[in-house]
């Protein structure tokens, strides 16, 4: 494996498609996140910022593991949001964010899970979500994870510096939506996702 303080994205794909050839378990994927970690130096050509949202830079997609990096300006931030059932893991390569924890405790319309293919069809007007716990992420510290037991989280940028934060995402199998929440509403939609940039070309 190469030295982690040297690895190139090339390298980090690479090892990913070894991974995929077996079983994929959050706790491997995890490890070799937390070993393989990139530099801002090494991610350059996928860091984009806006200053009216975070961006979604993809470097990576097949059938099984989807990679990108997600670039924070100041005060930017996620909603809450579900995973659809994706197992994820996320390294800080530059500045701080802080990833709050939720867990689901019920609705008026739970018969919208019963769906094939996604985690829900959403929809619900009644939401009840308890805020479990807030994760501090920095760069070479814990890589932060969602699994099936612990899939809704909001994150945001908690780095009081200018310069921006960007975080390294892996998820398996790829997302292409998401359920929403917004609890001061009492409403939940499902939301599809789009990438800022595409191999390092910004998307039109």
């Amino acid at each position: 494996m190469p030295h982690a303080l040297r690895s190139s994205v090339e390298d980090f794909v690479e090892g990913l498609k070894s991974i995929e050839q077996g079983l994929i378990t959050r706790d491997l994927v995890c490890d070799y996140v937390n070993s393989m970690r990139l530099t801002p130096e090494a991610l350059k050509q996928y860091i984009f910022f806006n200053k009216d949202n975070y961006t979604r830079n993809l470097i990576y997609r097949d059938a099984r593991f989807e990679v990108m990096t997600v670039c924070w300006a100041p005060g930017q931030r996620t909603v809450i949001h579900t995973h659809n059932g994706s197992l994820g893991w996320m390294s800080m390569v530059q500045g701080e964010v802080d990833v709050h924890n939720y867990h689901y405790l019920k609705c008026n319309k739970p018969e919208n899970q019963n769906v094939v293919g996604l985690d829900c069809l959403a929809g619900a007007t009644e939401i009840d979500m308890q805020r479990l716990s807030t994760m501090h992420c920095v760069p070479g510290g814990d890589v932060n994870t969602v699994d099936k037991l612990q899939t809704i989280h909001q994150i945001e940028n908690a780095d009081p510096a200018r310069a921006g934060c960007v975080s390294l995402h892996v998820y398996s199998p790829p997302i292409d939506s998401c359920v929403a929440f917004d609890l001061e509403h009492q409403r939940c939609f499902r939301r599809s996702l789009r990438y800022t940039s595409e191999y390092g070309v910004l998307s039109t």
